[in-house]
């Protein structure tokens, strides 16, 4: 490239943005292993990266040779792509330089740095809180010292060479801004973002290259001498994200909506126009700001993170080498969850219009109340690959690798899903598998807990894989309906089968099977003694030799915890006397509650060899 450019068009500044990009995704592992503020769960680089990445596909798409127009569709990219914090403000950034230029064809240094004004401005407003020693600091650190060196010289390589100075004095002073910042030893992990993005911009223009697109590095503990990890007691658990879109003939009050968000909870940006808006806010109930914003648009992109869990992702044992992923189809006890860090990708529940996500913006409680009130039989769907690929790009940069446990391919796409996020975030060098489980719920659950159990040994993902489907082997579930009627409306039972079955009194069994199929494994007849005669139906079924072995026991229960909590006493009753390795009772998900609804009790059982 010339030595000297005094201007830049849609092309030019598509390659700026390409390597500045490329250059955030070489840094993006460190930049997680710093992040502590606002929250220090580790995803600042990935989030960055990610929001980054939808930027980069819409520059690939085709050419844009209009400066001011490649803005505009970079900031569109970036706000639909927006993730975290610290990518909805970047989405902001872009979104003031193309409302700043989208009108010019070619960029001079002056027009350049009123377009970097109004992008540090639409950043702090995006902001319920705005705070020194971030990402914003260093933004208008750049505004204000490109229009310094674009006084003396209208060269953009100049401009870059020597502004960068100045912002690298004050991302090291963002060490000391903050207390969190300071405790920990480290810069703000956003700043650190945007800093590393104007250097690939400057390396561009230093040497014309592009640079290398690298999966992100694993830092080593080197990395975070002086840089313990911080024990904070989080107000909010869910890190909570959506898209608004306006209406036909009407616009988004952004100031009005932040306003009713503002009490919402804390690190709250709302960025976009009056046409699109991203929500970014930490929540303990992501719903209450779903219902929020669709008074303001049409909604789209949920997302709800627990924050809860990426910390301990962020900070886990070094021992541990494989981080372990179910989807919201499998039903964990919360203590197990919890324990073995097991992470969770929730399904996605629609009631008519409205959507929701398992277990987080619906629990399972919620859940049967709809299912019950709705004249609307619910469907479920699996949640997009680009949710897996976020939580496996996450715990890839704090693991050596990932083992997703899957809902059974034979009843949803969940596994395929995951499948095509593995094999994208393969792709960039880091190891995932995504596994098959062939079973549901609570037997979906097992396998989870095998794995995660294994992997929190320290063994390698090889060895994770083999525990998984060695389980999956070894695993049963079974399931006694509340109600044949949800089935039925459903369609997953003929109607002429559930009345049938109403006039019979057949109490319907569902299992699952090797294969992985779903179906009727046997009935019950008559109300009387029906909890116990189920219980006996299992154990018939599910014979333990206990000379030789013992069984793990999951009892779900569709918002009849008590039926639970007995049906798993006569399980353990049943058994022979020390069998039973554990008997544990959790709320049973949509996976089988679809088609079951309120009351029904769900089995699952696990052999495992006595060593």
């Amino acid at each position: 490239m010339k030595n000297e450019l005094v201007e830049l068009d849609g092309l030019q500044l598509a390659n700026l943005l390409r390597a500045g990009i490329y250059r955030l995704f070489e840094k993006t592992d460190h930049i997680n292993k710093i992040n502590v503020f606002p929250v220090p769960d580790g995803d600042t680089g990935t989030n960055m990266s990610l929001t980054l990445s939808a930027v980069l596909a819409s520059l690939n798409r085709s050419p844009e040779p209009h400066a001011g127009s490649m803005l505009v569709r970079a900031a569109d990219a970036a706000l639909d792509g927006a993730r975290g914090n610290s990518g909805a403000i970047l989405a902001q950034f872009l979104l003031g330089l193309g409302d700043g230029a989208g009108h010019l064809a070619r960029l001079s240094i002056g027009e350049f740095v009123l377009a970097l004004r109004k992008g540090a401005s639409y950043a702090k407003e995006a902001l319920s809180q705005p705070r020194e020693g971030t990402i914003l600091t260093v933004l208008r650190e750049f505004a204000d010292a490109a229009e310094a060196q674009a006084a003396r010289s209208p060269d953009f390589h100049s401009l870059f060479t020597h502004s960068l100075t100045r912002v690298n004095e004050a991302l090291e002073a963002t060490r000391n801004q903050l207390e969190e910042l300071r405790a920990a030893n480290v810069v703000d992990a956003g700043a650190l973002g945007f800093v590393e993005v104007l250097e690939g911009m400057r390396r561009f223009l230093d040497t014309g290259e592009l640079g290398t697109v690298v999966a992100p590095l694993h830092v080593g503990d080197e990395l975070m001498a002086g840089s313990a990890a911080p024990s904070i007691d989080q107000d909010y658990r869910y890190c909570t994200e959506c898209l608004v879109t306006a209406k036909t003939g009407e616009d988004i009050d952004l100031r009005l909506l932040r306003e009713t968000l503002s009490a919402s909870g804390a690190s709250l940006v709302v960025s976009g126009s009056k046409r699109k808006a991203k929500i970014h806010v930490h929540v303990d109930d992501p719903e209450s700001i779903f219902r929020i914003a669709e008074g303001f648009g049409e909604l789209s992109g949920q997302k709800a993170d627990d924050m809860r869990m990426q910390q301990s992702a962020a900070h886990h044992r070094r021992t541990q080498r494989v981080a372990v992923v179910v989807d919201s189809g499998a039903d964990v006890p919360e203590e197990f969850v919890e324990r073995l860090g097991i992470h969770i990708v929730p399904v996605r529940i629609h009631f008519a219009t409205h959507s929701y996500l398992d277990k987080v913006s619906m629990t399972p409680a919620e859940f049967y109340r709809e299912l019950v009130t709705n004249p609307e039989h619910p469907k479920t769907s699996q949640p997009p690959p680009g949710d897996f690929r976020r939580m496996f790009e996450f715990l890839a940069s704090h693991y050596d690798a990932v083992v997703s446990v899957n809902l059974t391919s034979r009843h949803s796409g969940t596994w395929d899903a995951a499948t095509k996020a593995a094999q994208r975030v393969a792709t960039e060098g880091k190891p995932v598998s995504a596994l098959d489980s062939r079973n549901a719920s609570v037997g979906q659950g097992l396998v989870a807990i095998a794995a995660a159990e294994a992997a929190s040994k320290g063994v390698d993902a090889p060895a994770v894989v083999v525990v998984a489907q060695t389980a999956m082997d070894n695993t049963q579930t079974f399931a006694l309906l509340g109600s044949i009627d949800f089935a039925v409306r459903g369609g997953r039972v003929p109607a002429i089968v559930g009345k049938v079955a109403r006039l019979l009194g057949l109490n319907v069994i569902l299992r699952t099977w090797p294969d992985g199929r779903i179906s009727a494994g046997g009935g019950l007849f008559g109300p009387l003694k029906l909890r116990s005669r189920f219980a006996r139906f299992v154990v018939r079924r599910y014979r333990v030799d206990p000379a030789k072995e013992t069984v793990r026991i999951l009892v779900g229960h569709g918002d009849r915890q008590e039926e639970g909590r007995l049906l798993a006493d006569e399980l353990i009753a049943k058994y022979p006397k020390g069998s039973v390795e554990f008997c544990a009772l959790t709320d049973m998900g949509p996976a089988i509650g679809v088609h079951g609804g309120p009351g029904t009790l769900i089995v699952g059982l696990h052999r495992m060899p006595k060593d």
